[in-house]
């Protein structure tokens, strides 16, 4: 089992263990000589970043790095995590790597790997990196310096990744004069974001564009949908688009101002896949963290629903594996495996006003096709992390809940990849109740592990 690696990553507070700039030079000389083929004397590494002020920093020291193993490589600067996996793969590296948190604070941040071929690591791949990453670290392994690589900019990193989504839309895709709002997060969208959207034609008034290397995720995102919602209502839009910090995800806003799920965005993306014949197998996957609601939405359209463990990891290594053409998670991570190799919340948003424009329908009536299951979700901060099933009284609490729900609904109790936290989802018959069981159980697991 990784120590370093959490669900997606490696992740901690910038400057403190592991994201410190020790450990980043460290993690680079891995990936250098980690991902160098066989047949090749050294490797080539993307490296690309969000808006974090600790970014830079990081770069430096992941570059560093890789340079010192003998590897090149390009930085791509501030771009999309899927921009990256786009770039590795077109470009044909061996390697791309991110620096993000995603839609943590700034204060955090965090590296994401993805292989040649734009697919993150499996839990084998990580498991024999970290190994590697250690000895360096613990200085075991002596790097020749007579082969020092070298890095260089990417100056039209945007560019390519623009061009590469545009060729993902169909021949009579158009958005020409639609109204939409844009919420950047202050993170890797802020550029490349608007300028794609203009390009296609729509009316976009764009939000959180200004990044200050603190602001990422601040009151806005992904994460922080409100000050979008009042935009939408306000300038009469037709939807509003949230990204989180690293532009892997996407929170949608319809006409009336009410925010969608990931799972909704996955119901009505199947629904147009489906109707255009590019529904592979007629599946789509998604996690445990699913609502109810999308199963039986899926079940209405004759659309076989598969479930993973959470992460959107898993969730396209079962989509590989069942020749699945849509996947994703509750989060706002959707994955169109017909386009792309990882999670993109450009793609997701364009998908998604194609789907709008082709039906003749507000998103408010789209989002209809799913009953959403009242749902409340909680985060509660733990000191450790022992196996849930040992402790009793958490799982007393779990099973007098479950009894209570009598099968209209679930809960679901596991511990954040990421962060020191225990998430405690319930799904239920009523708000009140589902709030109520929901409570109950974080209280107890405040008391037992906080």
């Amino acid at each position: 089992m990784t120590q370093l690696f959490g669900t997606d990553g490696i992740r901690g507070m910038a400057n403190q263990h592991p994201m410190t700039p020790e450990m980043a030079v460290s993690i680079g000389k891995a990936v250098a000589i980690f991902f160098k083929p066989e047949d090749k004397k050294s490797s080539t590494i993307i490296i690309g970043k969000d808006t974090r002020v600790s970014g830079d920093m990081l770069q430096a020291a992941l570059a560093s790095g890789i340079c010192a193993a003998g590897g090149s490589v390009y930085l791509a600067g501030t771009i999309p995590t899927p921009g990256v996996a786009f770039l590795t793969s077109s470009m044909q590296a061996d390697a791309g790597v991110v620096i993000s948190a995603s839609h943590n604070p700034y204060f955090d941040n965090g590296v994401k790997l993805f292989n040649a071929r734009g697919y993150k690591l499996s839990l084998a791949e990580e498991a024999k990196l970290e190994k590697l990453i250690v000895e360096f670290q613990a200085g075991s392994r002596i790097v020749s310096g007579k082969t020092v690589g070298a890095m260089q900019s990417l100056d039209d990193a945007d560019q390519r990744y623009a061009t590469f989504l545009k060729q993902c839309l169909s021949a009579s895709f158009s958005i020409e004069k639609m109204p939409i709002v844009i919420d950047c997060s202050n993170g890797a969208t802020y550029k490349v974001a608007p300028n794609i959207f203009n390009e296609l034609g729509a009316d976009a008034t764009a939000l959180f564009v200004n990044p200050d290397g603190k602001n990422i995720n601040a009151d806005c995102g992904s994460q922080h949908t409100e000050t979008l919602q009042e935009k939408v209502v306000a300038s009469g839009a037709a939807a509003g688009l949230a990204f989180d910090g690293d532009g892997d995800r996407l929170i949608a806003v319809d006409e009336k101002g009410d925010k969608l799920t990931g799972d909704q965005l996955l119901a009505i993306c199947a629904k147009e896949m489906q109707a255009q014949g590019v529904l592979k197998n007629n599946l789509l996957v998604s996690t445990v963290m699913s609502n109810m609601g999308l199963g039986q939405a899926l079940n209405k359209m004759g659309i076989e629903h598969l479930i993973t463990g959470v992460g959107d990891r898993l969730v396209m290594e079962e989509m590989v594996a069942s020749d699945a053409a849509l996947g994703g998670e509750e989060s706002g991570h959707t994955l169109f495996l017909n386009h792309h190799t990882t999670g993109d919340g450009l793609l997701t948003a364009l998908m998604l006003l194609e789907s709008i424009r082709r039906q003749q329908q507000p998103l408010s009536e789209l989002k209809k096709i799913m009953t959403v299951f009242p749902q409340k979700l909680i985060g509660v901060k733990v000191k450790s992390k022992p196996d849930l099933g040992s402790v009793a009284d958490v799982q007393a609490v779990i099973k007098t809940v479950e009894e209570k729900l009598k099968g209209q609904g679930r809960v679901l109790v596991r511990y954040s990849g990421t962060e020191p936290l225990c998430r405690v989802m319930v799904e239920g018959p009523t708000p009140g109740e589902t709030e109520q069981h929901c409570q109950q159980i974080a209280d107890t697991i405040r008391k037992k592990l906080g």
